[in-house]
Parts: C-alpha cells; structure tokens; sequence
C-alpha cells in the first residue's frame, strides 16, 4: 500500500468517526429539542389546567357567596369566570390535541361545567327574584349538594388530568436526562476513538517512514564513504522508489568505482613504464652530451660549449618533471593509517631538505593517527617550497600547529619573496610555477600534489602572502 493512501486511510477514518460523531450528536440533540418542547408545553398545560380549575373555583364560591348574602358584588367573579373559563378551556384544547385521555378528561370537565353553569344560573335567576321557585330549589337541589357533587367531580377530573401530564412530563424528564447522558457518553467513545486512530495512525506511519528513512540515509552516507551496500525495502510505495533509485545508484557508482580502480591501475603501471622509457633516452641525451664535451672540447666554439650546457639543464628539468608525475601518480594509491609524532617527521623532512644556513623553528606538533605517505608528502612539499623561495642567507622557516575541536590547524611559513595575489590559487595547478623554466628546481608539480592529498583528505588550504614579505601556508588536517 502506499503511503499517500495510508495517510488517506487514516485521514478517512478519522473523518468518518467525526461524522459519525456528529451524526449521533444530532440525532440525539434532536430528541433533546423534542423533549425539551414537550416540558415546555406540558409545563403550559400544567399552568392553564391549574389557571382553569382556579377560574372555576373563584366561580363557584362567587356563587356560594351570593347566594348566602344576596350581595350581587359577589357576582363579579362569577360572571369573570363565565368569559375567562371558555377561553382557558378551548386554550387547553389546542394544546393537547384530540384522541388522548386527557382530552376525553378535558371534555368531561367541559360539559360538568356547563351543567354546573345551568344549575347556578337558574339558581342565581331565581334568588334575585325571591320566588317560590328559588325556595324548591334551594331545598331540591342545593341542600341535596347537587352543585357541590357536580365541583368534586370537576376536581376529580382535574386532578385525573394533572396526574396523566405529569405522568408524561416524568417520563419525557427522563428521556431528556437519557438522551443528554447518551449524547455525553458518545460523545466521549467518538473522541476517544479519534484520538487513539489519530495518535495510532501518526505514530505507526511516523515510526515505518522515519525507520525506512533512516535506513536509506545511512545508505547515502554509506554511499559517501565508499560504502557500496543497499538498502531491502518490501514495501510497494513513494519511499520504496527512492530505496530503488539509491540502490541502482550505489550499484552503479560500486561498477564505476571498481572500473576506476581497474584503470587507475593500468595508468600507473602505464606511467611507471613510461617514465622508465622517458628516462633512459635522456639519461642518454646527457651522456652524449658530456661524451662530446670530454672528447671534443678543445675543437668547440665557445657558443657550442654554450649550447652544451643547455642540455644537461633541459633534461634535468625533464627528469624532475618525469619524477613529480610519478609522485602525483601514486597519490591514489591507499595506505594503512598510522600513529605519526609530527614533530619527529617535520624533523626528519627538515633534516633532508633545509640547508645549515636556515632558522627552522618547530612548534608543539600533535601525535596524528593518518596516512604517512600523504602528510609526510605535504610537509616535503611545503617545506622545500619555502626553501626555493627563501634567500639562503637570513631564511626563517617556522612550523606550527593550532588545536581546534574537530580538527588541527598547520602552519608553514617562510620569510621569502612571498607570492602576489593574483597568482595565490594558480600556484596550485600542476606544472605552474613562478620561478624560470631553465631553473630546474622548480617544477611545478609540488604544491599540486598538495593541493590534490588536501582535497582527497576533504581539507583545506589557504595561502597568505604578498610580495617580499614572504608565505604562509595554513593546512587543515583530522585525526583518523
């Protein structure tokens, strides 16, 4: 699987769980709204059936009380309550709707009513008119509590009423309570779960790239160091196209590397054979030369003898040249590094090369652990640089070391003719030199081979000079 499509899965997932998550929330904030207005609602009902039943009451002791004193003020209630009650009670209706219990309660109460209303109204009716009427009524039907049966059944069917809604109201109460714990409780399960995806998902994908990406990183310094491996990587996606291109790329630089090899050796068997070649035909310039001098000296002109002496020069020169490219040839071969005292091989090079007449001043040189043939080529180079360019009489030659953290530091610096700028990196290709090419000292090849171990080394070097007031040259060298 590939690794945009787990990182979709798990982008999928996580979304999917947040709809979901949403989703229940809804549906079950949903039931919390229609809970919600149903208490609303009961809790009007609860009112207006309360309001009604107070109307009602009011009515009938508004009655009572006039029927008692004959005080009509009485009355006021009674004929509020016959406006007010039809309205709470048709009020009532909308609110509970039709075909339940409590509207067949509802219409019970109602049609009670009317008959308390037709019973009370007659009575009222006829006490204002004092007649004998009133009297057998009075005795008929308020003493027999005709009226007062009529209200404790009006109550009765109140309280039935009141008992049904708050029986509903208990139950939607819980509902809404359920509805709310659910909404919490999943609430949290989807959380939970997205976050246990999300971390899950991040760190496997983290934990399979960053391994695999290890892997191939240490690969490419592998590959950096010469270190032709690979890299086994089964998976089918985006990262195993890179392990595939570092693999064929190691392979290949491996191939190329051993080709390299393979020729460089060839090069340096056909440069040792050459030079070998190149040698003897000068060597044999040289002795014809001196022949000719020794046997025909007194038969020569002065400019004959002239042009004799050239020779020797030129084929010297040749055979130094002949010499550094065989010094330069060989810097590719490869040595087993060593425990080298510096100070004692700075010694031993100066020993050879200074002449008597030098101050050479050797600083506090560290122990390295490298490659002999290269520093001691380093310093052989630079040392006899500074020699050739250093007047015989008054040369200062001062070797030095500054320690860093990662690193040495080395000094080599002479107080000779010193080098004009413009030619401070030019010195360092090979067969340039600033010296006349008759002067067969100088050949043009010794700094180019220190140029070429310092950038093998992956080193530095940097010149400081200017002219007649000498050179320093400034090498960095690690310890293996």
């Amino acid at each position: 699987m590939k690794l945009s499509t787990q990182i979709l899965l798990a982008f999928t997932v996580i979304i999917l769980l947040s709809v979901a998550d949403s989703y229940t929330n809804y549906m079950l904030s949903r039931k919390v709204q229609r809970n919600s207005q149903f208490l609303a609602k009961s809790e009007e009902i609860i009112r207006n059936s309360n309001k009604t039943h107070r109307a009602i009451i009011e009515m009938q002791s508004a009655f009572r009380g006039y029927l008692l004193t004959d005080n009509e003020v009485f009355l006021d209630s009674y004929y509020k309550g016959l406006k007010s009650v039809p309205k709470l009670l048709q009020e009532q209706e909308l609110r509970i709707g039709s075909h339940n219990k409590q509207r067949i309660i509802l219409d019970s109460i109602h049609t009670m009513h009317n008959n308390w209303l037709e019973y009370s109204s007659l009575l009222i009716h006829e006490r204002k008119q004092s007649s004998e009427s009133y009297k057998n009524l009075f005795e008929n039907a308020l003493k027999k509590q005709v009226g007062k049966k009529i209200n404790d059944e009006i109550t009765a069917k109140f309280l039935r009423f009141d008992r049904i809604e708050y029986k509903k109201r208990s139950h939607h109460t819980e509902r809404l309570l359920t509805s709310l714990h659910h909404a919490r409780t999943f609430s949290l399960i989807f959380i939970i779960l997205t976050i246990v995806v999300g971390i899950f998902s991040t760190v496997f994908i983290i934990l399979i790239t960053t391994k695999r990406i290890n892997s191939m990183v240490n690969l490419a310094e592998n590959i950096s160091k010469g270190k032709f491996t690979s890299v086994k990587d089964t998976r089918n996606d985006e990262l195993s196209a890179l392990a595939i291109s570092l693999n064929t790329m190691s392979e290949k630089l491996d191939k190329n590397i051993l080709e390299l090899k393979n020729k460089n050796n060839e090069l340096n068997k056909f440069a040792y054979v050459v030079s070998h070649d190149l040698k003897a035909p000068i060597r044999g310039i040289h002795n014809v030369t001196t022949w000719i001098e020794e046997d025909y000296g007194h038969e020569l002109s002065q400019e004959v003898k002239k042009y004799l002496k050239i020779i020797p020069q030129k084929t010297q020169r040749m055979e130094a040249l002949i010499n550094g490219l065989l010094d330069y040839a060989r810097l590719n071969l490869k040595n087993q590094p060593e425990k080298i005292n510096t100070n004692t091989l700075v010694q031993e090079i100066a020993n050879s090369i200074v002449p008597r007449t030098f101050v050479l001043e050797i600083g506090n040189l560290p122990d390295l652990f490298t490659e002999r043939i290269k520093l001691e080529q380093v310093f052989a180079n630079l040392i006899s640089n500074a020699v050739k360019y250093t007047p015989q009489e008054g040369g200062i030659i001062q070797v030095n070391c500054k320690v860093f953290p990662d690193f040495y530091e080395f000094s080599v610096k002479d107080n000779g003719i010193g080098i004009a700028v413009e030619y401070h990196q030019k010195i360092f290709e090979i067969f340039q030199t600033l010296r006349e090419q008759d002067e067969q000292e100088s050949t043009g090849v010794g700094l180019a081979i220190v140029k070429k171990i310092i950038d093998d080394q992956q080193e530095t070097i940097t010149i400081k000079s200017e002219l007649g007031k000498g050179t320093e040259f400034i090498f960095t060298w690690r310890n293996n």
